[in-house]
């Protein structure tokens, strides 16, 4: 009698020998594999994630990838200028006749939709005026903290004749304070940086909602927690008489301890170091936490909001605090290693 179970055909084989390969290289994969969800302040995160983006591509981005840029940042300028002129009305301020009148060319100025939206040199020039003249720095300095203009605003607004000329093209610098109009939602992103396969996760405008997504993320290796320091003396768009930074505590208090992150690491950015410093001479923090008494001393001013952050892990996770400047929010080797301790440490206790 013959053998009862005929041997598979080389075909057969052949494919059996390709599942299991498949699988191999699935299982190492997955060990190389990441998810890293990111929350905090709006803007240094998105500036995180665009640093992070630019990280990954070993050559930095290309003319066409800046250029994809272009229409964006001229947005950013006009929306910046736009919220400026519209302080200086609500407030009162004193501007002149002159500047009054660019100011409405500004706000009747229609970009035609039919194209992608740049600044025109003419429209670039009348930003500049406006700009360079002495409202803009009186409303910002006096009323500064009741309205809302994005971080990145100065920037745009100081570059604005380069930004509006006919050969621009934008450079990582502006790439990185670019402030996007996003859905509320989440938004993923996957990396590849070294050995590392990044899928990195960022809930956009979803305040007040964080029960319906929170436990979504019960398997993310590191939380990336991103706080503008600047945001001490900032009402928040959403809520008057609130505080932008005790909104942001109040967020990293209910991540930190959440039950659903047992087995993460927080990786604490604290970002705009360098504005933060400006600003403190100008606004005293004390002003705001009347419990500091560090004055205008930039580390002491930095130690304390830290503190405060860390005394809220009453979970006892690994926190790696960063201090970043605006134009450069990321430092890719503290992430590495958070993120690599992290792995190591989930691995011995399972």
């Amino acid at each position: 009698m013959g053998n009862l179970i005929s041997q598979p055909s080389n075909e057969a084989k052949r494919r059996s020998d390709a599942i299991d390969k498949q699988i191999e290289n699935d299982s190492k994969s997955f060990k190389r594999e990441c998810r890293i969800l990111i929350l905090g302040s709006s803007e240094p995160r998105e500036s995180f994630i665009n640093g992070l983006k630019q990280a990954s591509i070993k050559d930095g981005l290309s003319e066409e990838e800046r250029a994809a840029y272009h229409s964006q940042i001229s947005q950013n300028v006009l929306d910046s200028v736009r919220a400026l002129i519209v302080a200086i009305r609500k407030f009162e301020m004193d501007i002149s006749i002159e500047s009054s009148a660019i100011a409405d060319k500004v706000m009747n100025h229609r970009p035609d939709e039919a194209r992608a939206f740049t600044l025109s040199p003419e429209i670039a020039y009348a930003i500049h005026q406006l700009w360079s003249d002495p409202i803009s720095s009186k409303v910002l300095a006096e009323r500064g903290s009741e309205f809302y203009l994005m971080d990145g605003a100065p920037h745009f607004l100081s570059q604005v004749l380069r930004i509006g000329s006919p050969d621009y093209l934008p450079t990582e610098a502006d790439i990185l304070r670019l402030r996007q109009n996003k859905s509320p939602g989440i938004e993923a992103t996957r990396l590849t940086m070294g050995n590392l396969s990044l899928h990195i996760y960022d809930v956009v405008r979803q305040r007040g909602e964080r029960r319906k997504w929170i436990h979504h993320f019960e398997i993310v290796t590191s939380v990336i927690f991103c706080v503008a320091l600047t945001d001490y003396d900032q009402e928040l768009l959403e809520v008057r008489n609130s505080n932008r930074l005790m909104e942001t505590m109040i967020l990293f208090e209910a991540v930190i301890n959440s039950r659903w992150f047992l087995r993460t690491s927080i990786i604490l950015i604290l970002s705009e170091v360098d504005e933060f410093k400006k600003k403190l001479s100008k606004v005293p923090l004390e002003r705001h936490f009347p419990e500091y008494t560090g004055g205008n001393d930039i580390n002491k001013a930095a130690k304390y909001i830290l503190w405060k952050f860390m005394q809220a892990n009453r979970a006892r996770l690994s926190i790696y605090p960063h201090l970043s400047r605006a134009d450069d929010p990321t430092n890719i080797p503290l992430i590495f290693s958070a993120v690599k301790e992290t792995i190591m440490h989930n691995a011995r206790r399972t």
